[in-house]
């Protein structure tokens, strides 16, 4: 199960070089939410580069993701 989640992870990642800059925008970043597992990639576009930023696990208490996409 493992190697199945970090391929369907990066599968989404490297999709991004086609639709990075379609989706909500939460907090700053755009956020890719994973089609097979219950995680969300949030990344940032800058000249034409994509960065991702953070994959967190939206399990977790939305208090806890907030502070790590604010930092507060």
């Amino acid at each position: 199960m493992g190697d199945y989640f970090l391929d369907t992870l990066f599968s989404d990642i490297d999709a991004l070089k086609i639709f990075a800059g379609i989706h909500r925008q939460v907090y700053g970043y755009y956020r890719l939410l994973s089609g097979r597992f219950p995680y969300a990639i949030y990344y940032t576009i800058a000249e034409n580069l994509v960065s991702v930023w953070r994959v967190l696990d939206l399990r977790r208490d939305p208090e806890w993701i907030t502070r790590q996409l604010t930092g507060k």
